[in-house]
C-alpha cells in the first residue's frame, strides 16, 4: 500500500510541470485579431505598425503599400475582414477604394505562429490576390472632352474668337462652373510585368461634361462694343433683360477689368431714380410743385445744381429731369429721412448679394449719419456705391415694374431669388419722369430712338473745390435696359448719354 502511494506521488509531479510548461508556451491572441490590426493600421497608412505585425518583411515592405495609393490615385481605401479560413491562418479581407476609378476586391492574408504570436506571412499577393514580385499597377485616364460655354443663340463663346469682354465673362464661368462642363474621365486600372499589360482589373465610364448655355445676346453685345469704340477714357456698358433679368451683353473698354460687374463707383444722379421711387411711394406725384434753387443749405453744407442753374418752382417731373439736386436733396430732408431712404434702395437691390454667375459686387447703401449726409445720398454722392450692372438693374425695374436679379446663366443653376414688385403709383411716375429727361431734360441734346427713357449722372469722386467726375446714363427702352459709365469722363449727358444713344440706334436698325 505504501508503495502504491509513494508512486502516485511520484507521478503527479511531473503532470503539474508539464501542464505548466504548456500554458508558457502557448501562441497568444488569434490570427483573426492580428489581421485586424493590420487592416486597421493599413487603413490609417501607418506602414511601420503593418510591418511589425509582419514575419520577415521585405526591405521595401512600405514601398508597396505606397505605390499602391499613387499607382492607383486613391483618394481612399478601406478594408475589413470577411473570414478565416484553413484552420485559421488563413483570413479574407474586402477592400474598397475611391479614385478614378472607384472599386472593391476580395484578398486574403496568411498568418503564422512566430515567437507565440499570430503574424503575418508577407507576399505580394497580401496587397492584392493578383500581385507578384515584379508587378505593379497603372491608372491610365483619358480625360472627357470639355463642353462648351454658348451664347443665348448656341454660338460658341468660348474660343479665341469670342469678343474680349465675353472672354473675360467665360473665364469666371470656367472657374465656378469647371466641374460641369469637364465631366468625368474614363480610367482603367491595369496591373503591369515590367511594361507589359498583364490584366485590366477596373474601369470607369468617362461621363461628358455638360454644355452651359449663358444669356449674352452677340448681336446686342457687339452693339455695345460698338458704341464704346470711340471712348478715350475707361468705359463699360451692360445691358440685360427687365423682364427675365437676363445679362444680354457687358462690355469693357479698356479690356483686363470687368468694371462694369466689379467697379464700385458713387451713382450720382442717376440715384435720383431711386429717390424720386420713394418720395412717390411716400405720396408725392410728378406734377407736385416743388423748388429748384440753384443753392440750398442743407445741414450746414451748401449744395448746388450743375453749373449753378436755377428753375424756381416747377413740378417734380421737371426737377428729375433737369437733375435738380437742391430739390432732391431737401425733399430726402424733409419727406423721407435715412431710414425709409435706405428701405427703398434696399428693394432697388442695394445691400444685397449679386450673383449673376460670375463675380460682382453689391451696392452699398451705409445708413446716413445727418442731414448732410442723408442729402448727399439723395443724389448719388457721399458713400453710396453702386456698379454699372446694379444700376442696370435700377432702369430695368422701371421698364418692367419689378426688380430682378441680374443673371448670366440659367436661373436653376443659381441661389433662388424672387422679384421683388414696386409699387403701380412708382412705376406711373417714374415712366413719366425717364423720358422726360431725354426729351426735355439733360439728355435732351442726344439723339435716341423713340420709346428711350433715362437718367443722366455725373458723379464726383476724389478731392478739390472742382473734382473730378465719372459720367453715367441709365435708362431702358422696349424690353431692353441698360447702364453706361465712362470713369473721369466728365457729366452724363455729354460723354455717357451719347455712348448709349450709339447702342440703342444700332439695334434699332439691325
Amino acid at each position: 500500500m505504501r508503495r502504491k502511494g509513494l508512486v502516485a506521488v511520484a507521478v503527479l509531479v511531473p503532470v503539474v510541470a508539464i501542464s505548466g510548461t504548456a500554458w508558457a508556451l502557448r501562441t497568444q491572441g488569434s490570427a483573426r485579431e492580428t489581421a485586424q490590426e493590420f487592416l486597421t493600421a493599413w487603413n490609417r497608412q501607418d506602414y511601420p505598425a503593418m510591418r511589425a505585425l509582419t514575419v520577415d518583411p521585405p526591405s521595401d515592405f512600405d514601398e508597396w503599400y505606397r505605390h499602391f495609393r499613387t499607382d492607383l490615385k486613391l483618394s481612399q481605401a478601406d478594408f475589413e475582414i470577411t473570414g478565416t479560413r484553413g484552420a485559421e491562418s488563413e483570413v479574407g479581407f474586402h477592400a474598397v477604394l475611391k479614385g478614378p476609378v472607384s472599386w472593391a476586391y476580395d484578398g486574403s492574408l496568411q498568418l503564422v505562429e512566430h515567437d507565440r504570436a499570430w503574424r503575418v506571412k508577407w507576399t505580394p499577393a497580401a496587397v492584392h490576390p493578383r500581385l507578384k514580385t515584379g508587378m505593379r499597377f497603372r491608372t491610365v485616364q483619358v480625360k472627357a472632352e470639355q463642353a462648351p460655354v454658348l451664347a443665348a443663340d448656341g454660338t460658341r463663346i468660348d474660343t479665341a474668337s469670342a469678343p474680349g469682354s465675353v472672354q473675360q465673362l467665360v473665364e469666371g464661368l470656367k472657374e465656378r462652373y469647371g466641374s460641369r462642363l469637364t465631366g468625368t474621365s474614363s480610367a482603367r486600372v491595369e496591373l503591369l510585368r515590367g511594361s507589359e499589360r498583364v490584366a485590366t482589373l477596373a474601369t470607369a465610364d468617362a461621363r461628358a461634361g455638360t454644355e452651359l448655355r449663358t444669356t449674352i445676346d452677340l448681336r446686342v453685345h457687339r452693339a455695345a462694343a460698338d458704341a464704346l469704340e470711340a471712348v478715350r477714357k475707361p468705359a463699360s456698358l451692360v445691358a440685360l433683360r427687365p423682364s427675365t433679368g437676363e445679362i444680354l451683353a457687358v462690355a469693357n473698354k479698356p479690356g483686363g477689368f470687368n468694371r462694369a460687374l466689379l467697379g464700385h463707383y458713387p451713382p450720382g444722379s442717376t440715384f435720383k431714380v431711386v429717390t424720386a421711387s420713394a418720395l412717390v411711394a411716400d405720396g408725392m406725384t410728378a406734377d407736385e410743385r416743388v423748388s429748384c434753387p440753384a443753392e440750398e443749405n442743407i445741414g450746414g453744407f451748401p449744395f448746388h445744381n450743375a453749373g449753378f442753374e436755377e428753375f424756381g418752382t416747377i413740378t417734380l417731373r421737371e426737377a428729375f429731369a433737369h437733375s435738380c439736386n437742391t430739390t432732391f436733396g431737401r425733399l430726402s430732408v424733409d419727406r423721407l429721412g435715412g431710414k425709409r431712404l435706405a428701405e427703398v434702395a434696399e428693394s432697388f437691390g442695394f445691400g444685397g448679394p449679386v450673383d449673376p454667375g460670375v463675380p460682382a459686387v453689391r451696392a452699398q447703401f451705409p445708413g446716413t449719419k445727418d442731414e448732410t449726409d442723408l442729402a448727399s445720398a439723395a443724389i448719388g454722392q457721399g458713400r453710396v456705391l453702386t456698379s454699372p450692372l446694379n444700376m442696370a438693374t435700377v432702369a430695368a425695374a422701371i421698364a418692367d415694374g419689378s426688380w430682378r436679379a441680374p443673371r448670366l446663366v440659367d436661373a436653376a443653376l443659381l441661389p433662388k431669388t424672387a422679384p421683388r414688385k414696386l409699387e403701380p403709383a412708382v412705376v406711373r411716375a417714374l415712366r413719366t419722369l425717364m423720358p422726360a429727361v431725354v426729351s426735355e431734360g439733360t439728355a435732351a441734346g442726344v439723339p435716341f430712338p423713340a420709346g428711350t427713357a433715362g437718367k443722366t449722372g455725373t458723379a464726383e469722386y476724389g478731392t478739390g473745390k472742382e473734382p473730378p467726375t465719372h459720367a453715367w446714363f441709365i435708362g431702358y427702352r422696349g424690353d431692353l435696359a441698360f447702364s453706361v459709365i465712362v470713369e473721369g469722363g466728365g457729366t452724363g449727358a455729354k460723354a455717357a448719354a451719347p455712348i448709349a444713344g450709339r447702342f440703342l440706334s444700332a439695334l434699332a436698325k439691325r
